[in-house]
């Protein structure tokens, strides 16, 4: 199986013909924020995939006119943020939107209620433990956890709550946005117990082997 991650800049590549080629083989795509939404859009009309998504914490700046009047979420695409999701691969997501809060934005949240929303959503993580076998393949999210990729400005902290998340229900992936790369040296992928946590920033690739009890096998990401 391979997935297209994607985050927080437009890339001329993938927003061209030249995306049908050279992501011809995705299976699925996902979101982690802050990219206009016909940017996503396209993207799903091009390679006819499944889309899933979380906002970034400046989506209200995307907000956008079509015939059919305001648009606040990408068309065909299936918003993760606080759902617990089997893809018809098998694959089990979950996500949490948005970042920490600095500015009162629409999509930003204090420690206490990302702990809040995630807590929420034990019940059902649980339930894939006794259903599936595993608890979960994927989270996504757009900030980073506490400690990792994250900066020191208040708008860039990582979050308290994912990191006990990613230790207590050990997915296999990470993926997260948020955090801009500026340099080629900047870290972009950490291993963290068994999950491993990748910045999605511009785009990433991600290749595994999906197994039906024991979740996924991971086989290489690039980007």
């Amino acid at each position: 199986m391979k997935v297209l991650a994607v985050s927080d800049v437009e890339v001329d590549m993938i927003y061209s013909p030249l995306i049908t080629q050279r992501f011809k083989d995705v299976d699925l795509v996902i979101g982690c924020g802050d990219l206009p939404y016909y940017y996503l859009e396209y993207i799903i009309s091009m390679l006819n995939r499944p889309l899933y998504y979380v906002r970034g914490n400046h989506a209200p700046r995307f907000k956008e006119e079509g015939t059919g009047g305001e648009r606040t979420y990408p068309w065909g695409g299936v918003d993760l943020h606080r759902r617990v999701v089997r893809d018809s691969s098998g694959l089990l997501m979950t996500g949490i939107e948005g970042s920490l809060n600095y500015n009162n934005g629409r999509y930003q949240y204090t420690q206490a209620e990302m702990w809040s929303m995630i807590l929420l959503m034990v019940p059902r993580i649980m339930l894939n433990r006794l259903i599936y076998g595993r608890y979960l393949d994927v989270f996504v999210t757009h900030a980073p956890p506490v400690g990792i990729h994250d900066k020191e400005d208040l708008p860039h902290q990582g979050i308290r709550a994912f990191r006990w998340f990613i230790e207590t229900f050990k997915p296999t992936y990470h993926l997260h946005g948020h955090i801009h790369i500026y340099q080629q040296y900047d870290t972009t992928e950490t291993q963290h117990a068994t999950t491993r946590v990748i910045n999605t920033y511009a785009y990433k690739t991600l290749e595994f082997e999906l197994r039906s009890r024991e979740g996924i096998r991971k086989k290489t990401a690039e980007g």
